[in-house]
């Protein structure tokens, strides 16, 4: 277990996290990541992108690159400072009685932190896929466990427990995939999908869809215990990555991918997928540290070698959803996962060196702020709205 520089963490997104330990801001979009307003002087570069994306159905992979990049470039001229790194993915839980057995137990994560604050009545879980023989000795809710949780240079999974959501009387969280919803599910990857499936459902795991169930055959949604999706998805090769499950990805949806993408791309995050499928396109983005710095180009690579590298990562990637159609309604926007009454997903997190320097650029590129504020261990003051 390697301990790295402490750093501070900022949130934007559905509320996205910024920092590096001890002083973090949190800042949110107005309406999930389609709100946001990337600058851009070029307005016939947007024009092209559109009328071309409507003849994307079949395109190359190459092309939607092009694409993407050409407005990239207009949007933002310079990355974020602080070398931002993508850590953390929120979901409110019901009862970490049942969902950390679930994470740990079944699908091999290791908690790494806890963060208990009893006087706003809320506790948090961090988890994350550490390498297969890693032993992690730190306490978690110690102040080296605190250390090393915002100084990771990978990704974790963070549960966020309302005191008195464990009672029956409890209804639920609204776990997504309902009309308009900008979170879909969690996934890990895995071997053998089939054989996975069978453990998962030897061990009391319930599924939206098993390998062989709907058209796409050979990858499955199973429920966590407050019944978010988590898929399980094949590896390019087996035996390579020696744990049976890694925590892989994250999808949302997005309104329009010119925006998004270069938004995420600011964050230090780098393309490594797209692909048209007709009416909805996926786009899949690493941070650095998730990144074969040997590829160099993956716009280069075909298709069938992109989806190769993504699916051997053994941190997890950034899954982007673009239902086409979406960036042409004014009026249309995700619900974030913070609604009074939907509320579930919470936000993805990234840590920086220099969280003011950070929050500056990010203003400076025409994004707005849900709250920001810098206190010592600021998770206090995420909302969670």
């Amino acid at each position: 277990m390697t301990m790295i520089a402490k750093r501070c963490l900022v949130i934007a997104l559905p509320l996205i996290k910024l920092g590096r330990i001890h002083s973090f801001s949190s800042a949110s979009s107005v309406a999930f990541l389609p709100s946001f307003h990337a600058k851009t002087s070029n307005k016939a570069s947007k024009k092209t992108l559109f009328r071309e994306q409507k003849k994307l159905a079949n395109s190359s992979r190459a092309l939607c690159n092009k694409l993407w990049a050409s407005v990239g470039e207009t949007a933002h001229n310079s990355l974020v400072p602080g070398r931002p790194t993508w850590q953390q993915t929120m979901l409110r839980i019901s009862d970490p009685k049942k969902s950390i057995p679930f994470y740990t137990d079944i699908m091999g994560m290791t908690l790494i932190d806890i963060l208990d604050f009893p006087q706003w009545n809320f506790k948090l879980f961090f988890l994350t896929t550490l390498p297969e023989g890693e032993k992690y000795t730190l306490t978690p809710g110690t102040q080296e466990a605190h250390d090393y949780m915002w100084s990771i240079e990978g990704t974790a999974l963070e549960l966020t427990f309302n005191y008195g959501t464990d009672s029956e009387s409890f209804k639920g969280y609204h776990t997504g995939n309902q009309e308009r919803d900008g979170f879909g599910h969690v996934a890990f990857n895995t071997d053998d999908v089939y054989a996975a499936c069978e453990k998962l459902e030897a061990a009391g795991v319930t599924f939206k869809k098993k390998p062989d169930e709907g058209r796409m055959k050979g990858l499955a949604f199973a429920y966590d215990p407050d019944g978010y999706w988590v898929e399980i998805v094949k590896r390019g090769e087996p035996n390579k990555i020696k744990n049976y499950f890694n925590f892989s990805q994250t999808m949302l949806r997005i309104k329009d991918p010119s925006k998004s993408i270069p938004f995420y791309e600011a964050l230090g995050m780098k393309l490594i997928r797209g692909k048209n499928y007709g009416d909805f396109s996926n786009y899949f983005l690493a941070s650095a540290s998730n990144v074969d710095e040997s590829v160099g180009d993956y716009s280069s690579l075909s298709d069938d070698e992109a989806k190769a590298k993504l699916s051997m990562m053994f941190g997890p990637v950034l899954e982007l959803t673009h239902n086409h159609g979406t960036e042409n309604d004014e009026d249309f926007k995700h619900y974030n996962g913070n609604e009074e009454g939907r509320q579930g997903f919470g936000h993805i997190g990234f840590l920086v060196d220099d969280v003011y320097a950070s929050c500056d650029s990010i203003r400076e590129m025409g994004y707005g702020f849900k709250k920001v504020c810098v206190v010592l261990f600021v998770v206090s003051c995420c909302g969670f709205v």
